[in-house]
């Protein structure tokens, strides 16, 4: 059920953002904007929106502007994030990174272009109550920035190269990986015009989420398939990060990850069937290869 639900999804998704941001002039930065978007990567943010949606009662393929913007920030993340001043990665999902096809300058000037063009996207969302997109838009906003995933990004880059201890860790991933996670959930919550107690489950099972994401993000760097993931594997040991493995063992970090999915399936205990892809999604975090 899930494979399929998400090549559906995905197909939406691509779909609109190739409505949203075609190519134009300058050629020269669109061209590098759409090769890291249309890179090959799996939309799980916006396609997380359209479940909370879902699950929330309502119907998450109306909300593919706001879906597309989220997809957009994620995206301007991963070609800054690669550059050299940051992690000097060579490949993501398999391909160049952008900064190794078009160069440091224009690879930031892509990730500027995706993010400005993200709000864009948001605001152009059709059949939204404006003071509901507005709250949503700035939500997302919140969780993109500097309290957000922007200071999970300096949190990084300040610890790489020495030890940091368990809480500096998960600050700088509940910033880093899971605010954009929890941004996506809430808006697809907040769109469907979600019950307080449907937010607050909601809330509780996205943050669940992304701490069980980064665990077995930083499981796979150590025994993950390079062929699989996209990326080559000990990259985190290679820049001299702490990781979840590094810091705590393989073994507690496997059993952290199932912890977080435990409680985050029991956010959901109020929810019906409607919520049977969000509760399919948290699970195969145990069992993801890439």
């Amino acid at each position: 059920m899930l494979k399929e639900y998400c090549r559906n999804q995905v197909a939406l998704i691509d779909r609109t953002l190739d409505e949203l941001l075609p190519p134009a002039y300058p050629p020269v930065i669109f061209e590098a904007m759409r090769y890291s978007l249309f890179a090959g990567g799996k939309r799980l943010r916006p396609i997380l929106l359209m479940a909370a949606a879902d699950a929330a009662g309502g119907d998450g393929r109306r909300y593919l502007h706001v879906a597309g913007g989220l997809e957009m920030i994620h995206t301007y993340s991963l070609i800054h994030d690669d550059l050299p001043a940051m992690d000097n990665d060579d490949y993501r999902r398999g391909k160049l990174t952008n900064h190794k096809v078009f160069g440091d300058g224009m690879a930031i000037l892509a990730g500027d272009g995706l993010l400005t063009a993200a709000f864009e996207a948001m605001l152009s969302q059709p059949g939204v109550d404006p003071a509901v997109l507005v709250a949503v838009v700035r939500e997302v906003a919140a969780a993109a920035g500097a309290v957000g995933m922007v200071g999970g990004q300096a949190v990084d880059l300040q610890a790489a190269g020495r030890e940091i201890d368990g809480d500096t860790l998960r600050y700088m991933h509940k910033a880093k990986t899971g605010a954009l996670f929890r941004a996506a959930i809430r808006s697809g919550a907040l769109l469907a015009s979600a019950s307080a107690h449907q937010l607050a489950g909601l809330t509780e099972y996205a943050e669940q989420f992304g701490l069980a994401f980064q665990i077995t993000d930083d499981i796979l760097d150590v025994t993950g398939d390079e062929a699989k993931i996209g990326k080559p594997v000990g990259s985190d040991a290679k820049n001299c990060k702490s990781t979840y493995v590094s810091l705590y063992s393989l073994p507690t970090a496997r059993q952290m990850a199932a912890e977080a999915v435990a409680t985050a399936l029991a956010a959901l205990e109020g929810f019906g069937p409607e919520a049977a892809v969000l509760r399919e999604f948290v699970n195969y975090l145990l069992t993801r290869e890439s």
